[in-house]
């Protein structure tokens, strides 16, 4: 048996599964660690094998993510291990050559027994052990103990660390409309698939009721489930207390089951290994089928209620394999929520949720638990056993990763085969090359719904997301409800809001949504520029024709927040509309610095960032700035306040001012218009090392620059900035708008005759202006002119 395939062919020879409850009397609080070791020992008695021999001879042991260090920020509240494949070889007793910790993503279980098994084929590996486990309902239960473990430890070895795997699984964009969780981004896809087929709220919820009702029956049969209790369709769809709404559709017993303490394990080796190593033939198993694939980003994808990405691996995991679903013994679908099972058993490969074969082998992730990354390893573990019970029977594992991100399938048997390469390379290309809509990051106009959904507070409170489409272009973009707009909520909340005409408007916080542009006027009204009488995070002082503007926060060495930039739109606005202003002087607090940048502690606090219109410090994203600014540097000018002197017309320095753009010391980048201005400004070398290494630039070498007018005493700033003031006053204010005026619009002229060609309407208006009128007369008559500024 056997003999005529390749010896490097990759087998499966052991599988391992441990858990733990909390409520159970044998509940021990282990770590994700010690539950990964358990499950691997586990596999290693599984093979039939020596398991002290087996775990010898494994060369690579490589490790699922746990879901607290998926994330960049996340605290691992009891510790962990720094070298989590190491730790759990070491208490096997392997020491193989080499550790890999995969990237997060529940793909990532089927995409290492893919990348392994091509791996062992390939002869760069001989004997490897796939593992995961995830704690998270023992460091919930344990984290607020006055005993609570440490499940920290530091194993030495190199360790294959490939990151969070994140690009293009999230962006400002999204999070600062709300999209900051599975269940509001896999809601969106599961409204959009209910208008294309249809289907009323009730029906919907039906259906996916009957679809997860016998996935219960299998948690329910499954010792190492999380939730093994049977459940109807309606008790699964229709909310109770107990059974909250989370985002519409879904209520809790529809989405994952996070809270878990489950590890599963999978031994993979050559022909020629489980050979030596004594493994029965009995419990080899062979990988088909397989392939790996990923949908593109969220608002590029042709159409939100479809996911081609997984059906596409899907099918070609099967038509490696040369099977049809009809051939196929068992099936595990990656069941976070429903529609990922809607769009590749149901409308992909054409099942029915009641097929008598089921949908699930474990249980499904609401049920048998969602175990963070690792879940899929459940499900081959549990495919493995199956398919020796059923020896030459066949059985599919779908693993899906991010926002229906990311899809890789298996195909198992005890079969024989001999190793195949897939060919997800090409159907990748294709997935690629499909249409997509262009994206609109700051919407305005009239619009339609395309999809959407409502999340649910535990307090009753609500809030809306939308993905829309403009009408004059059919620009895609995301939108909030704005927070007290019932009137939206309860048109989100019952009929169909797809197709439904909204009104779009772009803020600082987001894109909002209301039913129509008088309601969004209503809710928020146009802002008169005008000044306050009280600041909170800033000074401001009128000196006849001159604006004084002090940000007062000392303690952060003048590090604005996104209140203190409000403040600062708010006045700029003021002072650009008021006639009698001619000049205003921007300057900071203190004899420290004019500005440190943003507000790094705010936002670390957790605490939600946004910028004004008028960009950082209400100056750097203006289309243009119509009157002098001039940023009085006294002090550091770090990060943004570096942006915000770029920004102004004029910049006065006192000898202690240091410049610098440090957002790369702290993993940002000078994103207000650092990146821009500074090249245009300075020279090339310079501009480039200031950018890349964070270098910082004294008063004097500033000026020598270009960057700075003129250099002041020590905590001279401000009072040589009045009098740049006084001179700018002493000239027309009206040719000083307008000079302003006719620099902008021949900034981006880059022929040098053509520009000064330009026709500005600015310049006709000055002709006959009566400050052109009055500085004639004033030169002829041989007096000082008396400025209008009309």
């Amino acid at each position: 048996m056997n003999d005529d395939l390749d010896p490097r062919t990759p087998v499966v020879i052991g599988v391992g599964q441990f858990s733990e409850r909390i409520d159970r009397p044998d509940y021990r609080g282990l770590s994700p660690v010690e539950l990964a070791a358990a499950a691997a020992e586990a596999a290693l008695v599984d093979s039939g094998a020596d398991p002290a021999v087996v775990a010898e001879a494994l060369d690579t042991v490589a490790g699922v993510r746990q879901t607290e260090i998926s994330l960049p920020g996340l605290p691992t509240t009891l510790g962990r291990s720094d070298n989590f494949p190491r730790s759990v070889a070491h208490r096997v007793g392997a020491a193989p050559r080499r550790a890999v910790l995969e990237v997060g993503g529940g793909q990532s279980p089927q995409h290492l027994v893919n990348e392994f098994a091509g791996e062992i084929a390939g002869g760069r590996a001989e004997a490897v052990l796939l593992v995961g486990a995830e704690a998270t309902s023992t460091t919930r239960h344990l984290s607020a103990a006055a005993d609570k473990p440490d499940f920290s430890e530091h194993v030495d070895g190199d360790l294959e660390d490939r990151g969070y795997g994140l690009s293009g699984a999230r962006s400002s964009y999204a999070v600062d409309h709300g999209l900051t969780g599975a269940p509001v981004l896999y809601a969106l896809f599961e409204n959009a698939r209910r208008a294309r087929l249809g289907s009323s709220r009730a029906e919907y919820a039906r259906s996916m009721g009957e679809l997860f009702a016998p996935f219960t029956r299998v948690a329910a049969r499954n010792p190492h489930a999380s939730a093994p209790i049977e459940r109807t369709a309606a008790e699964l769809v229709v909310p109770t207390e107990a059974n909250r709404l989370i985002a519409y559709p879904y209520t809790r017993y529809v989405v994952a089951r996070e809270k878990v303490n489950q590890a599963a394990a999978v031994l993979i080796t050559s022909i020629t290994t489980a050979r030596a190593l004594g493994v029965p033939q009995e419990k080899w198993v062979f990988l088909h089928g397989h392939a790996d694939l990923r949908e593109r980003n969220l608002l590029d994808r042709a159409d939100l209620s479809e996911s081609p990405a997984s059906v596409s691996a899907a099918r070609h995991a099967l038509e490696m394999a040369g099977v049809g679903v009809d051939d196929l013994a068992t099936f595990d679908f990656y069941s976070c929520f429903p529609i990922a099972v809607f769009n590749t058993a149901i409308d992909g490969l054409g099942l029915a949720a009641e097929d008598l074969r089921g949908l699930t082998v474990t249980g499904g992730l609401p049920f048998f638990g969602g175990a963070g990354n690792n879940y899929a390893m459940h499900a081959i573990a549990e495919t493995v056993e199956r398919a020796r019970t059923a020896p030459g029977s066949f059985g599919f594992v779908g693993a899906n990763g991010g926002a229906l991100s990311k899809y890789s399938a298996g195909v198992y048997s005890t079969r024989p085969v001999p190793w195949r390469v897939d060919d997800s390379a090409s159907l990748q290309q294709q997935i690629d090359r499909l249409p997509a809509p262009a994206q609109v990051l700051r919407a305005n106009g009239w619009a339609t719904i395309e999809t959407y959904t409502v999340t649910y507070d535990r307090d009753g409170s609500r809030a809306g997301v939308v993905v829309g489409r403009l009408e004059h272009d059919g620009g895609r973009f995301l939108a909030q409800t704005c927070s007290d707009d019932e009137e939206v909520l309860e048109m989100l909340s019952s009929g169909e809001p797809i197709g439904q005409r909204v009104f779009a408007k772009w803020t600082p916080r987001g894109n909002r949504l209301a039913v129509s542009d008088v309601r969004m006027s209503h809710l928020y009204p146009a802002r008169v520029p005008a000044f306050r009488e009280h600041y909170e995070h800033l000074t401001v002082r009128r000196d006849g024709r001159v604006l004084e503007i002090v940000i007062n926060r000392p303690e952060q060495r003048n590090a604005l927040h996104p209140p203190a930039n409000d403040e600062l739109d708010e006045v700029f606005d003021a002072f650009f509309a008021d006639p009698g202003l001619w000049v205003a002087i921007l300057t900071g607090a203190g004899d420290k610095a004019f500005c440190a940048g943003n507000d790094l502690r705010w936002q670390a606090r957790g605490n939600r960032v946004w910028v004004p219109e008028g960009g950082f410090g209400g100056l750097t994203d203006r289309p243009s700035l119509p009157k002098p600014v001039i940023a009085a540097v006294n002090g550091f000018a770090m990060g943004g306040g570096t942006e915000i002197a770029l920004t102004c017309h004029l910049v006065v320095a006192d000898v202690t001012a240091t410049f610098a753009l440090t957002e790369v010391k702290v993993g940002l980048i000078a994103g207000m218009g650092g990146l821009i201005r500074l090249p245009r400004m300075a020279p090339t070398k310079l501009a480039n090392e200031m950018i890349l290494t964070g270098q910082r630039l004294g008063a004097q070498e500033a000026l020598s620059h270009g960057l700075v007018n003129r250099i002041a005493p020590a905590g001279g700033a401000l009072a040589a900035a009045r009098e740049l003031a006084a001179e700018i006053l002493a000239v027309s204010p009206t040719s000083v708008r307008v000079s302003l005026q006719v620099m902008q619009e021949t900034q981006a002229i880059a022929d040098i005759r053509a520009a000064v060609q330009h026709r500005s309407a600015a310049v006709d208006e000055l002709l006959v202006s009566e400050d052109m009128i009055e500085g004639v007369q004033a030169f002829a008559e041989k007096r000082e002119p008396r400025w209008r500024n009309r």
